[in-house]
């Protein structure tokens, strides 16, 4: 995979780390990089290599949204021959255009709830609008001082929600600090943040990434089909209708798990007290 906005490498160990590469222009999430997104998504779905996924940021901002340089080619009807490849721009409406690109980069968010790696995202800086919902799709936030998570739409004449976060965001801080937030605009600093739940540490910048690998190490430890079922477990209690629902999901996984050899090797570690060497998929 050739990625000209992000980075990706992946550890022997099984971690995975994505790296939004734009520095120069604030990490703005530009046509390609949501491609190159997509992309990664899908290899990551199919990907048994890759057990857990952190993603970070270059520079001193995690992500200023969506690149509105691209943005203002959604309201032209002249489709430029360097953006051809990019189906939405080829449509022959304004209005089409921003919905198929609308379709295009919302659907990110929903790949990063359903690839079965638990997502860390490392929060340096600045994460606002798109940058902020790959913050809140994450399964857990690990953050600097300097961190600051902003619903930037509202403040652009558009409505507050955008890329799942009027989704995401409830679930994680409680309905009503959520929608102060979506309603006003205002960003959320590290300190509130942590208070609130968003995050679940704050860590000195240079400190950030060893903060997010000791996490994924401590992941990895864990049995691999174990790991991904907890991940869709998950998924499913957040909408779950009952909690009936919930017991005959977390029923199946046990279920499956114990028929895994994981459990042998989980058990005779524990009784041995020693680390488990699980099958690296």
């Amino acid at each position: 995979m050739d990625f000209k906005t992000i980075k990706w490498a992946l550890r022997e160990n099984g971690m995975g780390i994505l790296t939004l590469n734009r520095p120069e222009r604030l990490n703005a999430v530009s046509f390609q990089m949501v491609e190159e997104l997509h992309e990664l998504a899908d290899h990551l779905m199919v990907n048994l290599d890759c057990r857990v996924l952190i993603i970070k940021a270059e520079g001193r901002v995690f992500s200023a949204g969506t690149d509105l340089k691209d943005g203002t080619l959604l309201g032209l009807r002249k489709t430029y021959e360097e953006y051809k490849q990019y189906y939405y721009l080829n449509a022959p409406e304004a209005i089409k255009k921003r919905t198929y690109y609308q379709w295009r980069i919302s659907h990110f968010y929903i790949k990063m709830r359903k690839i079965s790696q638990p997502i860390i995202c490392l929060v340096q800086g600045p994460a606002a609008g798109a940058g902020y919902s790959i913050a809140l799709a994450s399964d857990v936030r690990i953050a600097s001082p300097k961190a600051t998570f902003i619903n930037a739409v509202i403040n652009l004449g558009l409505p507050g929600v955008d890329v799942g976060n009027s989704y995401f965001l409830p679930r994680l801080i409680g309905l009503s600090r959520a929608t102060a937030l979506l309603y006003s605009g205002k960003p959320l600093e590290a300190e509130k943040a942590l208070r609130y739940g968003l995050i679940s540490r704050i860590v000195d910048e240079e400190k950030l990434l060893d903060a997010g690998i000791e996490l994924a190490e401590s992941f990895l430890l864990k049995s691999p089909l174990g790991l991904r079922m907890t991940k869709e477990a998950i998924n499913f209690s957040m909408d779950s209708p009952s909690i009936e629902t919930i017991i005959q999901l977390e029923n199946r996984s046990i279920l499956v798990c114990s028929s895994s050899k994981d459990i042998n090797e989980g058990s005779s570690a524990f009784l041995q007290k020693r680390t488990p060497k699980y099958d690296l998929r």
